[in-house]
């Protein structure tokens, strides 16, 4: 057993409230500093930050900050392209299925047609390049738009499974609702960017 001294010593988890500090001041850096710095190399290497990273250091900085916080809204990004650059194949499928039914958000997620998994790729890094060299409001709107035909994609894909694999279909068909979920939280971000209280 350890007596009082000892256990005052120990260094628990960081402070709520430090933990939260850090998010913001980390997020309002990278992002304010590269849109003035106006540099691709910069852009590019922010970017691909959780490559060279990490996930795990990204999430440690950002992943407990609300949805409607600027590091919320990084973190969804960044989880969103970690997510297409480990598994590009099947979500340019579920894209694919998702575009006749939301034809409007395709547009605004500004991906070709019938995109393949470099395609992907490619948007998501543009949304990301955005956040940093472009209008952030848009960048986020383009994040929700491409969520919302995957979540579309990912509907469908879990009617076809239904028959085969209900437990499959009911994963896909709740990875619907959290990608609905994370389209709405990045247009909520988006919108508070533009009255400026995004922080």
């Amino acid at each position: 057993m350890l007596d009082p001294r000892q256990a005052d010593e120990l260094q628990g988890d960081i402070d709520p409230a430090v933990r939260s500090e850090l998010a913001h001041t980390t997020a309002g850096a990278l992002v304010h500093q590269a849109r003035a710095m106006d540099d691709p190399e910069v852009v590019e290497r922010l970017v691909r930050l959780v490559e060279a990273e990490g996930l795990d250091v990204v999430a440690a900085m950002w992943a407990d900050s609300p949805p409607d916080t600027l590091p919320g809204a990084l973190w969804r990004l960044y989880v969103i392209r970690e997510w297409v650059r480990r598994d590009p194949q099947t979500l340019a499928e579920r894209y694919r299925m998702g575009v006749a039914a939301a034809p409007v958000h395709v547009v605004v997620a500004g991906v070709a047609e019938a995109p393949g998994p470099a395609e992907l790729r490619q948007v998501v890094d543009a949304v990301l390049s955005g956040v940093y060299a472009g209008d952030l409001a848009v960048a986020l709107e383009r994040g929700a738009a491409f969520c919302r035909v995957l979540a579309t994609g990912a509907a469908f894909d879990a009617d076809h499974v239904e028959d085969r694999d209900a437990e499959a279909a009911l994963r896909m068909t709740r990875g619907a609702g959290s990608l609905v979920r994370t389209a709405e939280e990045l247009e909520q971000a988006a919108a508070l960017w533009r009255s400026d209280r995004l922080d």
